[in-house]
């Protein structure tokens, strides 16, 4: 492994992103004789996997966001900046950066780079506004308020053609997410609505999940997918496998299935179909030659470095890197894991030392449907259903950074069990899209 250039007697460390794999490094450099700046373009650490309980009105964005001021208040060697980075001085070993219109540069001899993802449309850009992704609390509140906005705005339908349109979902993409939200909304629909409104029934709300490949949860085993398609089915969900949506407009989709093409009159469509990654890979890889794949993210050694740059680490989603010859999946415990070592690698090299490659050991993944029911797979052994679920909310909590968002989420989840309601139905951003008018 290649060793960095000469460094100053304090080294400055700069970190790009206060997700999962830089809040981690940041964390891991506690003590060390280093500079730390942490430089993110929001004040928060976000804990995305909630993120579509605060979609669906089960939390609030507080629950799930700590400041970052907060978590590393304690922490004397690191200063926490907010500030949008632009690009990237190899040479100078210089992050470039803006807040409002003040320009910013900071100086490094470690940078680490831990920018994440947003959402691939696949070309498709201009379905974003209508199909909304979900990657940060702007989204999650954007599309709490298309979901509850359209069961108001079928409540002043009369036509039933368009109160159908209103009350029909279409999630796209079976994965961990599209799982989640299409359950959440079933339960919504069935459940925390049922008495809620007098001209319509909300459960006679239809959700489809649309999937790609042949089965739901296509990166799990096939007998947990199996049991997952059992639980939505359950719930009321219709899942449409071996199918692509090929047109998204504000009133419908077009799903695809071989040859044959079917419209969906809908007015909500949420996507969970893929990530590309955050601009400051292709950035990076201008101003210092590293390689790209097809997502956009940035190819990186065994070290996480980028060739001829031992100083630059890429971490988190944005980094394209293999373990034992597979790629690693853009997971919550791959960017942790990744975090800690860069932290550990760069501690090394400040006492002359090396360390292996990075390695990553799986703690194993799980994905909820809805109440009770989740499914788990940790290698040695896979299981579903309540056990899986009460497993599924012990380690989403005490994964949460802080302890107040700990208790608070525990309080609330207890409270949504026994009721069956959920809280946080709050339409912050109105859904501007007019209903036809009512007669009567």
């Amino acid at each position: 492994m290649s060793q960095p250039g000469p460094i100053s007697p304090r080294p400055r460390v700069v970190i790009v992103g206060g997700g999962f794999a830089g809040l981690y490094c940041a964390r891991s450099l506690a003590g060390a004789d280093l500079g730390v700046t942490l430089i993110d373009r929001r004040n928060y650490h976000l804990f995305q996997p909630l993120l579509y309980q605060v979609a669906t009105g089960g939390l609030s964005p507080a629950n799930i966001a700590a400041p970052l001021r907060a978590v590393l208040a304690r922490q004397r060697n690191c200063r926490v900046v907010m500030a949008e980075v632009t690009g990237f001085d190899a040479a100078g070993r210089r992050v470039l950066a803006h807040d409002g219109g003040r320009l910013s540069e900071f100086r490094y001899d470690a940078l680490v780079v831990a920018a994440g993802v947003r959402h691939n449309y696949f070309g498709n850009t201009g379905w974003e506004a209508t199909a909304p992704g979900l990657k940060t609390i702007e989204d999650a509140t954007r599309i709490r308020a298309r979901i509850l906005s359209a069961f108001e705005a079928a409540e002043l339908e009369a036509s039933p053609e368009r109160i159908r349109e209103w009350l029909t979902f279409v999630v796209v993409g079976a994965g961990p997410t599209g799982v989640e939200l299409a359950g959440a909304l079933a339960e919504i629909a069935r459940r925390t609505l049922r008495r809620d409104f007098r001209r319509i029934d909300p459960a006679s709300a239809r959700i489809l999940l649309v999937e790609g490949s042949e089965r739901v949860l296509p990166t799990y085993p096939p007998d947990l997918s199996r049991n997952d398609l059992t639980y939505l089915e359950r719930l009321g969900v219709t899942v449409v496998t071996r199918s692509i949506v090929s047109d998204v407009r504000p009133d419908g989709v077009t799903i695809r299935s071989g040859d044959v093409a079917t419209p969906i009159g809908c007015r909500v469509v949420l996507w969970a179909a893929g990530v590309q990654a955050s601009p400051l890979g292709a950035a990076l890889a201008q101003g210092c030659g590293a390689e790209l794949d097809r997502a956009g993210r940035v190819v990186v050694q065994p070290d996480l470095t980028i060739p001829n740059h031992p100083e630059i680490f890429v971490i988190g989603d944005l980094a394209h890197a293999r373990d034992a010859g597979k790629l690693l999946p853009g997971v919550a415990p791959v960017a942790m894991q990744q975090g800690a070592y860069v932290a550990k690698l760069i501690r090394a090299r400040r006492d002359g030392a090396s360390l292996p490659p990075f390695s990553y050991a799986d703690p194993g993944s799980m994905a909820t449907i809805g109440r009770a029911a989740a499914v788990a797979d940790f290698g040695w052994v896979r299981f579903s259903g309540y056990w899986a679920w009460l497993l599924w909310l012990f380690v989403h909590i005490l994964n949460l950074v802080q302890f107040e968002n700990r208790l608070l989420v525990m309080l609330q989840w207890a409270w949504n069990y026994f009721t069956w309601g959920r809280s946080a139905r709050l339409i912050t951003e109105p859904d501007r899209r007019p209903p036809t008018a009512v007669d009567g």
